[in-house]
């Protein structure tokens, strides 16, 4: 009899499980013997097994995300990484290695060959235990971050809750929700200081056990990016400095003009100037599903059936409460072929961007699910993105509530304006981040002291942030940095969100004139997973993969060009 025959179907079957109880499995996988009439079969069972596992543990993680204080899910996660994952890893390399040497090469497995060739080559045994203190250390960081709160006019608050003051008409008390949010990391700057100086030991020894002079050159290769260079990242910085930070830096004069203050602070950077309250959309968050409901029904059938589904199944955690994770994500669950989307909703124009992105996310996965390899799942993070921050904007023309959305006209015309007016500062963060990433991997020995991280952290706010004054609060802008979850947990995770940005620009460019055939390229180029290369992911989409000055200039013109439309609208 098959072995497989026997194998689990759900997730509640290996809950107990130890590594001798899978083990039979993957020495099943090892053993048999490839030829091309049994390569689909032999592919099929390696994607059972990945995707049993990969769910296990993604929804370990979703649990201590949604609760921090759950001992027993933090608690089972430490086990599997501790006594599954450095076992499994091994035997995936081998697996890796066997698929290899047969020669074999299924349809539409160019690419993924050739990430498994890179992750063979990368692959060290010394790691697997250095990777998994790595992943406690995460776990720990999210811990740290999720414990924090302030006191708010008597009562305890979490650093999320303290976003909609930062919108208030009230200056005295958006510096007060700034300083509280800035004086939390401060605070707590030992812990997260700890928590650093760890990780760069352990990604020091990561790199030089795979034979790499420095972290970044290892990770540009762990992270597959085949389509561009590390110098090339830098260049997009560069075109981000020269195009759009002078955009920025108009935008921020234009707002302290409106505010009438003699200097922008950083508390005045996303109030509305026009003495407005922040849009609120929605007073509870089943009120937002149920009008995101109609938004996804209107853009499109299958958008809107899925994030039904999701719903239905419980895998939306959208509201923020205590000892919950900060952030927001999408993590897939490729056994049930489904998504869990988690977020800190406090009834913010933000949380609706939030529930869209990671809903564009949740789209992708169920396109290329129809992708019969879990190899072919693995999709470049440049594109990844481009699935999430497209629909974002897609889904502007469906914010009026005449289109079953969240506001009225006026108020639509707000919340595309500030959607926009982020966009760019977006890029600058991206920008700022990116740079700040490159600096401290290749210059690891000093930037594993956090002070020196504090100080080229100030130097590159000063020198991306231009039209905000910071004077009197470096101390806290130095501080600012560990409130970034991707330097901790998802090191070199940024310049993504830069690269796609301008991909999703293209493709609302193209929705414009065309926005059903802007869509269907969209979705076609959704389908395609992983089994393409970033340029043609961006082509099928309707997009190009070039960050150069010009092409950022073309971008700025149309992002600008709007921004004075719907400025006019406001005032």
């Amino acid at each position: 009899m098959d072995i497989f025959e026997t194998f689990p179907t759900t997730i509640a079957d290996i809950q107990d499980w130890e590594w001798a109880d899978l083990q039979p499995f993957v020495e099943a996988l090892l053993a048999h013997e490839l030829t091309a009439d049994s390569l689909d079969r032999w592919l099929r069972n390696v994607t059972a097994v990945s995707s049993l596992v990969q769910e296990h543990a993604t929804t370990l993680h979703n649990r201590t995300s949604s609760n921090t204080a759950d001992e027993d899910a933090e608690k089972r996660l430490h086990f599997f990484l501790d006594h599954i994952r450095p076992n499994l890893t091994a035997t995936e390399n081998q697996i890796q290695k066997k698929f290899l040497a047969s020669g074999l090469e299924p349809p539409n497995f160019s690419v993924p060959l050739q990430k498994m060739r890179a992750e063979v080559a990368l692959f060290r045994e010394a790691n697997i235990p250095l990777k998994t203190e790595e992943a406690k250390l995460a776990n720990a960081y999210q811990a740290l971050a999720g414990k924090q709160t302030v006191d708010w006019d008597g009562k305890t608050i979490t650093i999320s809750q303290l976003r909609p003051f930062l919108r208030n008409q009230d200056r005295e008390i958006r510096e007060d929700a700034w300083r509280l949010r800035a004086g939390s990391y401060m605070e707590h700057q030992v812990a997260f200081n700890d928590i650093w100086t760890q990780m760069m030991a352990l990604r020091k020894q990561i790199a030089t056990n795979a034979g790499y002079a420095d972290y970044r050159d290892y990770m540009w290769q762990e992270k597959l990016r085949f389509d561009y260079t590390p110098e090339d990242a830098l260049a997009f910085c560069d075109s981000v400095e020269q195009v759009v930070v002078p955009v920025a830096e108009r935008l921020m004069e234009k707002q302290r003009q409106k505010l009438r203050v003699d200097c922008l602070r950083p508390w005045d950077i996303v109030v509305d100037p026009f003495g407005r309250e922040p849009l609120k959309p929605f007073d509870d968050v089943e009120t937002m599903m149920d009008s995101a409901q109609t938004l996804f029904d209107k853009m499109d059938d299958g958008i809107g059936s899925y994030y039904k589904t999701l719903r239905a199944e419980g895998l939306l955690d959208l509201d923020n409460r205590q000892q919950k994770a900060p952030g927001g994500y999408h993590s897939t669950l490729p056994l049930s072929r489904r998504s869990f989307i988690f977020a800190n909703s406090v009834g913010l124009q933000g949380d609706v961007g939030t529930l869209v992105h990671e809903m564009g996310h949740a789209y992708h996965a169920y396109q290329k699910f129809d992708l019969p390899y879990v190899q072919q799942w693995n999709v470049p993070m440049e594109f990844n993105e481009v699935a999430s921050m497209a629909l974002e904007l897609l889904a502007m023309p469906y914010y009026p509530r005449a289109e079953g959305g969240f506001y009225d006209d006026a108020e639509a015309a707000r919340a595309k304006l500030e959607h926009l007016t982020e966009l760019i500062q977006l890029w600058v963060y991206i920008a700022r981040g990116v740079r700040f990433q490159h600096w401290i991997y290749t210059n690891h020995e000093v930037a594993s002291d956090p002070v020196v991280c504090d100080e080229k952290w100030l130097e590159l706010t000063k020198r991306f942030m231009k039209g905000v004054d910071h004077t009197g609060l470096e101390d806290q802008v130095r501080a600012d940095w560990r409130g970034t979850l991707h330097f901790f947990l998802v090191p070199f995770y940024m310049i993504e969100y830069g690269m796609a940005q301008m991909g999703a620009v293209q493709i609302w460019k193209n929705a414009l004139t065309d926005k059903v055939g802007a869509f269907d390229n969209y979705r076609k180029a959704l389908t395609l997973g992983g089994t393409v290369s970033l340029p043609e992911l961006y082509e099928t989409a309707g997009a190009t993969f070039d960050f150069s000055p010009e092409v950022f200039q073309s971008a700025m013109d149309l992002i600008e060009a709007s921004i004075i439309e719907l400025d006019a609208i406001q005032s």
